[in-house]
Formats: structure tokens, sequence, C-alpha cells
């Protein structure tokens, strides 16, 4: 067994999750146990300014480089406290902060993509005096992947089953999908993996819009449900060029962020929602959008659909997600044994203990990366 700490902030910006967890085997014999999870919060003044820096906020290169010191002073501590009570870790896999991702173009116009996570593992080394694994996206985005998803590897030999086909759907600040068919010959080459569309991070700008600040999420989806849903908005929003975009695709706050939803509540602003009315449709919108994509793109729907991430807990979307799959159960993750609220902090603490063995972690099929790589850069740290 190896003990090592996944962390992770994703684009909701809403606290780094770390787990401290047990790793053995190395694919179809991987075993995890997670020891401890909790997710610590970014001190109000930094959070702000990574959400200002994503939203196309101008800073200076002497800004930035603080903002990476301080996001990574943050991660440090993270993986310090998290280890409290428990055995020390032997190894960090970080994915970082991401504050901007732009996909690779179309094929024949010869631009890759690129993409920036903040909290520099070198610094986490320092601090933590553990050998930090970190910049997972940019090995699968050099050879002219998305760099994203990059968990579905994980999902296939964490979540497959030997008959079942199944989607394990992450609703973090963006919504994404790993279909894993059954385990079968050739099964890792049937998966496939994509960007779905907004999920909590469009909710929770509405929801801080709605409130002057006041929150910053909407709990359980509570508040939502109390509204009904506009059907002629939400289909209108899905003639968006995203989602109609074969896979491989992903997409962030880029796209999917503060002006996005001016732009829906100005096309709102016919309808005269109620706040209520506005989340419950900004929610549809998420659902109908994976339904979608899942009716669109998968060669055939999952028998099961499992959620994970912070979206998951937001029950108002979970049953508008279980009422458009009809007789497809949504169930979620932790319902086969795999933390939800962690299983993102676990995949990156698998992906760093992956390239400890030299064993690559992205799935081109999911990246649209030509060939498997080695993901993540090593950091010692200094002896002293």
């Amino acid at each position: 067994m190896t003990l090592v700490i996944g962390l992770i902030s994703g684009t909701s910006v809403d606290g780094i999750d770390a787990a401290l967890v047990e790793i053995s085997g190395t694919d179809l014999d991987l075993e995890v146990k997670l020891l401890a999870g909790q997710t610590f919060a970014y001190p109000t003044e930094l959070r702000e300014k990574i959400l200002a820096v994503c939203a196309g906020e101008a800073i200076s290169m002497a800004e930035l480089a603080q903002l990476d010191d301080a996001i990574a002073i943050s991660f440090a501590q993270a993986a310090q406290n998290i280890q409290t009570g428990n055995q020390p870790a032997i190894l960090i896999g970080s994915h970082g902060q991401t504050v901007y991702h732009r996909p690779p173009k179309k094929a024949g116009e010869n631009t890759l993509g690129y993409t920036l996570q903040l909290g520099r593992g070198a610094l986490i080394a320092h601090l933590t005096k553990i050998t930090t694994v970190s910049n997972f996206r940019v090995a699968d985005i050099a050879i002219g992947g998305h760099g994203a998803p990059l968990v579905p590897r994980v999902d296939a030999y964490l979540l497959s089953h030997p008959e079942e086909g199944r989607c394990i759907q992450n609703l973090g600040g963006i919504g994404n999908v790993a279909y894993i068919p059954p385990r079968r010959d050739r099964w890792l080459e049937k998966m496939r993996g994509w960007d779905t569309g907004p999920a909590n991070s469009l909710l929770d700008l509405a929801v801080a819009h709605l409130t002057n600040g006041e929150k910053t999420y909407d709990e359980n989806g509570k508040w939502a449900a109390t509204g009904n849903p506009c059907q002629p908005l939400v289909e209108q929003w899905l003639e968006q060029e995203y989602f109609h975009l074969p896979p491989p695709k992903s997409t962030g706050r880029e796209l999917f962020g503060v002006d996005y939803l001016h732009q829906c509540l100005k096309d709102a602003e016919p309808y005269q929602l109620s706040p209520a009315d506005l989340l419950a449709t900004l929610t549809e919108l998420t659902a109908a959008s994976i339904v979608h994509s899942y009716q669109t793109f998968l060669p055939q729907m999952p028998q099961r659909v499992f959620l994970c991430g912070g979206g998951s807990r937001n029950l108002y979307l979970k049953h508008r997600l279980q009422t458009l799959l009809s007789t497809i159960p949504v169930l979620t993750t932790d319902e086969v044994g795999l933390n939800a609220d962690f299983k993102e902090a676990i995949a990156f603490a698998v992906l760093a203990y992956w390239r400890q063995l030299n064993i690559p972690g992205n799935l081109p099929s999911a990246t649209g990366a030509p060939y498997e790589v080695l993901l993540g850069e090593i950091h010692q740290p200094m002896k002293s």
C-alpha cells in the first residue's frame, strides 16, 4: 500500500478538496481506500482574486507570481492538515487551480490547446517535504489532446462492470462524463469522455447575482426546487454551438462564465421569471445538456448513471436528471464504494501514483490525444 494525497480545486473555486488514500495495484487490480477527505476553504480575499482572474481581470506578472504562490501555500496547508491523526503520505498529486483553459482548435488548424493551473508543485513539495506531482494536463495538450477530462482512465479501473455499461457523471463547476462500456474485449478503447457543459459554476454565479453576493450556492438545490423551469429558454440555450460539437471536447468558465450568465439573464427578461424560476431553468439546462449529450454522442445509453462532485448533492438537479433519463437509474458513486465528494481528489492521487510507476494516465478516446502519455511533473523536496 502507498499513502498518497490528492488535491484539487475545481472551476467552482469553492475550496480545496483533499483526499488521503491508500493505493495498491496498477490497473484492473487497482484498489484505493479513502482514509480521510476534507474540503478546505480558500481565504476570502484569495478566492475573490482567483474568480476575478478566471473572469478575465488583467494582472501583472508580479501579481500572477504572487497568486501562484498563494494558491500553492493553500494547497500545501491542505496536504498537511489532511494528514493530522494519520500516517504521513509519501506522495502528493496536486491538480492545482485552473484559471484558464483553451481547447485545441479543430482538426487542420494546427493550434494546440492551452491550460493554466496555478499552485506550483515545486513549492508544495518544498513546504510539505513530500514528493509532489503536478501540472497533469500539459503533456496531453502538448500532443494535441484537450488535457481534459483526465479522470476517465481512473474511473475505468475503479468503476467498470463486467456486464453493465455505465456513465460516471462528474458535477463540478463544469460537468464531465466518462462512459464505461461493459468490461469485455477492447472495452478500454471503446470508452468515451468529454465535458458536458455547465454545472455548479453557472448556478453559483446565478445565486451570487440574485442575492447580491450574500449567498454563493443553492444548498441541495432547495431554492431551484421551488421554481418552475422555462422550457422555451432551455431549448433556446441548448442551441449553443458547444452542445452540438462532437467529442472529444472540453470547456470552462471561458465559455460558461460571467458573460454567459449575463446573456442568459438577458434572454430571460421577456419571460419575467422569478429568481426561483431562473435557478430552476439554469438547473434544467445542466440536466438537459447532459442527457442531450448522452443521446447524441454515446454509442448506446448506459444502464446506470453514477454522479459525483459537489453537484451530486444537489437533490433537485439529481431529480431532474432522473426524470429526463426515465428508467435509467441515477445514483451516486457512494453506492458503489467510491466517495462522491472526493472522487476527483482521489483520481489525482491515483494519477500521481501512476506517474511514479511510469504508467500513462490519459485516455486518448476521452482527451482526443493520439496516444497515451505519462501525466504530471515530479517535484522532489529539497534535502535538509
